[in-house]
């Protein structure tokens, strides 16, 4: 069974790279068309829009955009609880204007 595309994205509601990611959609595509982006619904990773049944474009170039990662600690002994900590880690998105349905 396919997760759901909504636990696929892992979108985890910064408000700060979301505005990142509006404003790269306002640079290429103009303000009215940053007025729709959802992080939710329509810009996504290379996997979820597969998984959603699209393809990326051939020549489009993605939204770089960072997340949080946690991150275990590898020098803790058997037993032991893990420290967690967070990692940034660059993710590239791909807004609907750049996809086609298969």
């Amino acid at each position: 069974m396919t997760k759901p595309t909504q636990e696929l994205a892992h979108w985890k509601g910064s408000t700060k790279t979301a505005e990142a990611v509006r404003q790269e959609i306002a640079a290429r595509w103009g303000a009215q068309e940053a007025e729709n982006y959802d992080p939710t619904k329509n810009c996504f990773t290379f996997n979820t829009w597969k998984a959603k049944g699209y393809f990326v474009k051939k020549g489009e170039k993605a939204i770089r955009s960072m997340t949080l990662v946690e991150v275990k600690d590898q020098d803790t002994d058997e037993g032991e609880e893990q420290e967690k900590r967070t990692s940034p880690k660059t993710v590239y998105l791909f807004y609907i204007k750049q996809v086609e349905k298969r």
